[in-house]
C-alpha cells in the first residue's frame, strides 16, 4: 500500500488464528482487514458488524478513527480475542 492514503489509528496487536498468535493494526484500513480476514471468529455477529460498519464509516469520515478502533476492540472481545495494549493489565495477571 505504498503511496496510498492510511487512516491512522492508535496501535494495537488483536490475538487472532490461536492463543498467542497476534496481527497488528494501526489504521482503519488494517482494522477492516482483519474484520474480513478467514481468521476471524464469526461467533458475535452484532458486534462484528457494528465493527465493519464502523470501520466503513470511518473510512468515510463519518466517524473519527477512534471510534472505529473502539468497536473494533468489542468486537474482538466479544469474540474472545485479546488486543494490545489495551488488555495489558489483564495479560499480565492471567501470566
Amino acid at each position: 500500500m505504498d503511496g496510498m492514503h492510511r487512516t491512522p489509528i492508535a496501535p494495537l496487536d488483536v490475538e487472532i488464528d490461536g492463543v498467542g498468535k497476534y496481527a497488528p493494526a494501526s489504521s482503519v484500513e488494517d482494522l477492516t482487514a482483519l474484520l474480513t480476514s478467514l481468521e476471524w471468529p464469526y461467533t458475535k455477529p452484532k458486534e462484528f458488524h457494528r465493527a465493519l460498519v464502523s470501520s466503513f464509516d470511518a473510512l468515510d469520515h463519518v466517524i473519527e478513527p477512534s471510534a472505529a478502533r473502539e468497536a473494533f476492540v468489542n468486537a474482538a472481545h466479544a469474540a474472545g480475542m485479546h488486543v494490545l495494549p489495551d488488555d495489558m493489565a489483564e495479560v499480565r495477571k492471567a501470566g
